[in-house]
């Protein structure tokens, strides 16, 4: 179940025509009325409205996902690859219910190296794409069956696909004899984390998902009942919040929540230059830059939503929905997500396998500088003022999140010293997440784009290029994407990782 306390509370006009709006709202999305968000969104909302029966639903696959912990009991590596919604929700359940799972969602080889270190005789792989076309999805899926050949094992026994149902993918593995669980279709990715892309993860790790499933279905239950907490949310959210939206995780046992709502948000509401942007911050207090709303599961902020992680999970995709409906905004659709996907596949075109030498503007010991001739810590500086007076500060870092996860403390430091919100995303996750807002929210962001070499390159099979190249596609094709609206964009690429995450550290730090 859900509760929520907090200092805003006291600004929730409930006489008001916008939170009567948000009742009426929540009416009709109990219905499922796929109007409510305008009629440009009609037809998308139309075939996206099954997440609201998945608290029930989910529960007729139970046997299904019974079976599969059943036949994979032996396998103590659980490795995931997926994107965006099929990634973040499995992650917090693990981590919330301290149970291992692998998320390979990234294409940095020196990560992907990470995964292929498991004992695969003791791994199950789990395929997540609705689709099947994902790029990094697709070149994970094909590198983990080459790996289990070489190893002398059948891909068949190791490899679990969760997809739509009549999608290339499931056409392709079945097949091929592989495991496939299908998911409804009528889901959208960021609103599957209790269908069995969600599921199906946290099944084979252990997790009793009809417990979720109990919670989420209790919780839906209580505020199809009574609509004031989720009212009440979506009116602070749209009406009272404005642009910034600071999460934490801090004290809440649910370790990756505010992630998995950073997507859900991020990717729901920005676009036609609206929108609202979480900001992951350490601490409430540290979500405070640049008068953002600050949002906590337990302690103190702007508002805190209490409850266990199913609850939360079924509460904010609800909120998000009544919040496109008060923006007036399509919460289904990504349409700015394609940008850097169709940059990146013009680059693999253009380089014809073959990553091109970039000539820095200037060398400043580990830190290659694109963008501008000055050193680290001017074009840091210079990046601050760059930001408009209602802006914000994205870091993107196409790195190894695990071995590299210091330069994350960038954050922090860089909200501190401008005064602004400041995002970090891991690319390239964050495409999935709040790729979306970069690109279609409000048009104030500026961009700091971190990519570094690589240990060792990881070839594709099948494809011309290996993950070094893809992930420099992906990295320079969002960076084009970017740069097409004018945006202040800095790139610093790392010659030698850990000293050059140390020299920026350093350099903002002196600011």
């Amino acid at each position: 179940m859900i509760s929520i306390k907090g200092s805003s509370l006291n600004k929730i006009d409930r006489s008001s025509s916008e939170y009567k709006s948000l009742q009426a709202f929540h009416e009709r999305l109990k219905g499922k009325d796929s109007a409510i968000w305008g009629p440009d969104a009609q037809a998308e909302a139309s075939i996206r409205m099954n997440w609201i029966d998945l608290p029930e639903s989910s529960r007729d696959l139970l046997p299904q996902f019974d079976a599969l912990a059943a036949k994979h009991r032996d396998k103590s590596n659980v490795i995931l690859c997926g994107m965006g919604g099929s990634s973040l929700g499995p992650e917090v359940i693990a981590q919330t219910f301290s149970k291992k799972l692998f998320v390979l969602d990234s294409t940095d080889p020196d990560y992907v190296a990470h995964a292929l270190d498991f004992d695969l005789s003791k791994s199950v792989v789990v395929v997540s794409s609705k689709s099947g076309s994902t790029i990094e999805t697709a070149s994970q899926r094909a590198l983990f069956e080459g790996a289990f050949k070489d190893a002398g094992l059948d891909p068949v026994d190791h490899m679990v696909f969760v997809t739509d149902p009549g999608s290339p993918l499931d056409t392709q593995v079945r097949a091929g004899g592989f495991t496939v669980v299908n998911a409804d279709p009528h889901v959208g990715g960021r609103f599957s984390v209790l269908s069995p892309f969600g599921l199906v993860p946290a099944a084979l790790i252990g997790v009793d998902v009809s417990v979720l499933l109990d919670n989420a279905s209790d919780t839906k239950a209580a505020f199809f009942a009574d609509s004031q907490v989720v009212c009440d949310i979506a009116y602070l959210l749209s009406f009272v919040a404005d642009q910034y939206l600071a999460f934490t995780d801090e004290g809440s046992g649910m370790p990756g929540l505010s992630d998995w709502i950073e997507q859900l948000v991020a990717e729901s509401t920005g676009k036609n230059e609206v929108g609202r942007l979480p900001v992951v911050a350490e601490s409430s207090h540290n979500g405070r830059e640049g008068n953002a709303f600050t949002i906590a599961f337990t302690g103190n902020a702007d508002l805190v939503v209490e409850g266990d992680l199913a609850s939360q999970f079924i509460v904010w995709e609800w909120v998000t929905a009544l919040v496109g409906a008060a923006l007036a905004i399509d919460p289904f659709n990504q349409p700015n997500v394609t940008e850097a996907k169709e940059q990146t596949s013009a680059l693999l075109n253009q380089w014809k396998g073959v990553l091109p030498t970039f000539t820095p503007d200037l060398t400043d010991g580990s830190v290659e500088i694109f963008g501008t001739g000055m050193n680290t810590t001017d074009a840091l500086t210079q990046l601050i003022a760059a930001v408009p007076q209602d802006g914000y500060i994205a870091i993107m870092a196409y790195l190894d999140r695990k071995d590299d996860v210091e330069i994350a403390e960038l954050r922090e430091i860089l909200a501190d010293k401008s005064g602004r919100p400041v995002t970090f995303g891991w690319g390239p996750r964050f495409l999935h997440s709040t790729g979306q807002f970069h690109k279609g929210g409000q048009q104030n962001g500026v961009f700091l784009q971190i990519t570094g070499e690589v240990k060792r390159d990881i070839a594709i099979p099948g494809q011309s290029y290996g993950f070094k190249t893809l992930l420099a596609a992906q990295a320079l094709g969002d960076g084009k994407a970017l740069a097409s609206r004018k945006y202040p964009l800095l790139r610093f690429n790392l010659s030698n990782r850990a000293v050059g995450i140390s020299e920026i550290l350093d350099a903002v730090k002196s600011l």
